[in-house]
């Protein structure tokens, strides 16, 4: 029956009734008060915008040329900005992850932080968020490096909003970083992002993690907001022998994508730390690490995004992002809206007296140590 419903739906939209937008753009030909500024390739754009915001799905939208060129540029070379990846908290623009020594970390920003309004006083804007799409704001925030941007922060628990004051910089965040503790006998590897680059720095480092004869591994996902699903499955490999790593469901069908290669670190105890900036790709990479093989998963609930967005250019140089499929864990436990509940939750305590303190590390490393005495 739910089948049914659904492809009813989508029969209907053949059939939908025009009737109505053509009345109003009849009306505001004979009634607007300013009718030369009627312009109709805008209208149309303004129709066409609300149709996709009609969907209720944030991550799908239409972008005039302009703005749908500005959202191709390319984003793995340096440019401006205050180092946030963005998503949407029930439907209001938040901060997904605050990228490792850029301006929002420094300013304190934290993952799940709403982002109410964006001020450039510079360029003239100042913009409420309700409506806005991650490209539009993305556009916004992003400018000339040394310039400010002021963005309205309200964080769960406050009383109240505040204004945070941000100095664009130049962002160029490494992907894969790695450090040695417990007197260089575990190794702590970080993945800020899933890119270009990930494999090809990841295997350098699984090697170095094999020639030091690394006793154990944390893998840190923290503020990692995703990227290409592949890497999440070629970093899977690495320690899962065999079977499902993640399923990608779109309208009509299921794909299974499993192991593809021999890992090196088959059998190495690992704990893996999350926290709410561990988005999409990442928490896929969690999850499978957990249902697979049995991985502990330290730090705090992770975002919460498990839907694939296709970017299609139209004729006229317009765009549409749209939400085409969505990822499933191995179980086919959905993680949208949902994320993953840690297995050992510890909230990240800043202490002034020591900076670089780290509590959710120091509590990793005491599972995993759990993990290497019962092996």
């Amino acid at each position: 029956m739910g089948e049914w419903k659904t492809e009813q739906k989508i029969n209907s939209l053949s059939e939908i009734d025009t009737s109505s937008m053509n009345a109003v753009l009849e009306r505001l030909k004979n009634s607007y008060l300013k009718t030369e500024d009627i312009d109709a390739t805008k209208l149309m754009y303004g129709a066409t915008e609300g149709m996709t915001k009609a969907l209720g799905d944030p991550y799908t939208n239409f972008f005039p040329p302009v703005d749908n060129s500005r959202s191709k540029e390319d984003l793995s070379g340096e440019f401006g900005g205050v180092g946030i990846q963005l998503g949407f908290v029930e439907n209001t623009l938040a901060v997904m992850t605050p990228l490792k020594d850029t301006p929002a970390m420094k300013a304190g920003l934290k993952a799940g932080d709403l982002i109410l309004k964006i001020v450039d006083k510079k360029n003239n804007i100042d913009k409420d968020t309700a409506g806005i799409s991650v490209d539009e704001a993305v556009n916004l925030i992003r400018g000339e490096k040394g310039s400010e941007v002021t963005l309205t922060i309200f964080r769960e628990g406050d009383k109240q909003s505040k204004d945070v004051v941000l100095v664009r910089d130049t962002i160029n965040v490494p992907s894969t970083e790695i450090e040695w503790i417990d007197n260089g006998k575990v190794a702590v590897i970080s993945v800020n992002k899933f890119g270009e680059q990930t494999l090809t720095e990841w295997k350098k480092i699984v090697t170095e993690v094999n020639d030091k004869k690394a006793t154990g591994v944390i893998l840190d996902l923290r503020n990692n907001p995703g990227g290409y699903l592949q890497r999440a499955v070629d970093l899977g490999s690495e320690f899962i022998s065999s079977g499902v790593i993640v399923k990608q469901r779109d309208k009509t069908n299921t794909e299974v994508m499993n192991v593809d290669r021999a890992g090196k670190l088959i059998g190495m105890p690992l704990v893996v730390l999350i926290n709410r900036g561990s988005a999409s790709a990442s928490e896929i990479l969690a999850g499978a690490l957990r249902e697979r093989i049995g991985v502990k998963l330290v730090g705090e609930k992770s975002f919460g995004k498990g839907t694939v967005q296709e970017a299609q250019d139209l004729p006229d140089g317009s765009g549409l992002h749209v939400t085409v499929a969505e990822w499933l864990l191995p179980s086919g436990a959905n993680i949208h809206g949902n994320g993953l509940e840690p297995d050992v939750k510890v909230e990240y305590k800043y202490d002034e007296k020591n900076p670089t303190a780290d509590n959710q590390m120091d509590k990793a490393l005491e599972v995993l140590k759990g993990v290497i005495a019962s092996k």
